[in-house]
């Protein structure tokens, strides 16, 4: 018997997108507690980019020479196609989103396989590329928001890169809380940060939100570039910082001096461990199939041109997320 394949965006060596090639490869067999998932549709994250170039180093563990996962992607949308022995949630026909980081990636392709509890059923009358905009983003800024941040009704919130990904699930996540939110990206994303509901929106290259003096009760920090000195001094007392992503010396200063921050000036420095599961993604399906936030979608690719958007995303430019449209020509017998 032959050995199906699938098409699948492969990458064997760190680098820039040229490193990454449309390969024809086995199809994955799911394990005991796994699915097989025709996925139709894979967003792209910071971690894939990180992973693409394996940079910061902390990427490259498990795969210190070549990649681990020679399969970059994340979060999927699609249609579960078989089952292992002791899977109970799902069914073959079922439509699923989900985050596949815990679950050896691989969502740049065809067909995945994933755990079944990675995996929630697809929100009503969202596309298969809305729910694939929603999983690792949506979760972080619910995760930050909510778990670290502790947000409350009526806040002062600011967001440092609001316009990606996190940053645009967050801004709608507090608007919901009736905050009054601050967001800080490129002056080329102002007109989309409003229409999400930012209250104010500072072009980081002309404004700088350090400067101001203790305005903000909670501060979500997707990029991570600026030092958490800088950060404190725009917290207000008993304010918290919560640090999403950014640069490994920035997280490692922030470890070191929280304790000391917390003790003598009473603000909260934080960071955030992504911890993908059923239960966030349902609040966003519910969130969703309610009318009361969207994925921002900038740009749908092929898979034929998933490199071209790692590329476009790696520029920064991208305004809420990048979406890689995949669909199988030819369903598996």
């Amino acid at each position: 018997m032959s050995v199906r394949k699938m098409k699948a965006l492969v990458y064997e060596a760190y680098g820039s997108p040229e490193v990454l090639e449309l390969k024809e490869v086995d199809i994955p067999v799911p394990k005991e507690h796994e699915v097989l998932i025709e996925v139709h549709a894979a967003s792209v994250n910071s971690w894939d980019w990180d992973l693409l170039r394996g940079k910061p180093y902390i990427t490259r563990i498990g795969g210190f020479r070549k990649p681990r996962f020679p399969i970059l992607g994340a979060d999927i949308a699609g249609k579960i196609i078989a089952v292992g022995a002791s899977v109970t949630r799902f069914r073959p026909g079922d439509e699923v989103f989900g985050d596949l980081s815990g679950c050896s990636w691989g969502g740049f392709a065809e067909y995945a396989c994933a755990d079944e509890n990675a995996l929630t059923p697809m929100p009503k009358r969202l596309s298969f590329e809305q729910a694939a905009a929603i999983p690792q983003a949506a979760v972080l800024a619910l995760q930050g928001m909510r778990d670290k941040g502790n947000l409350q009704k009526g806040q002062k919130v600011l967001i440092n890169g609001a316009g990606g990904g996190v940053g645009t699930f967050a801004i709608q996540y507090a608007k919901l809380h009736e905050a009054e939110v601050t967001a800080v990206d490129r002056a080329g994303k102002r007109d989309m940060l409003i229409s999400l509901g930012a209250d104010h929106v500072l072009d980081y290259k002309k404004e700088d939100f350090t400067e101001t003096g203790g305005e903000y009760d909670l501060i979500l920090d997707v990029v991570g570039t600026r030092s958490v000195f800088d950060m404190k001094r725009a917290l207000k007392k008993g304010g918290t910082y919560v640090m999403i992503g950014g640069l490994m010396p920035r997280l490692l200063q922030t470890l070191l001096a929280a304790p000391l921050i917390r003790r003598f000036e009473k603000k909260n420095m934080t960071i955030l461990v992504h911890k993908p599961n059923d239960a966030d993604q349902q609040v966003w399906k519910s969130l969703a199939e309610a009318g009361r936030v969207a994925p921002v979608i900038d740009r749908l690719y092929g898979l034929q041109d998933a490199a071209e958007a790692l590329r476009y995303f790696g520029g920064g430019e991208f305004k809420g997320k990048v979406v890689v449209r995949i669909k199988s020509e030819n369903p598996m017998p």
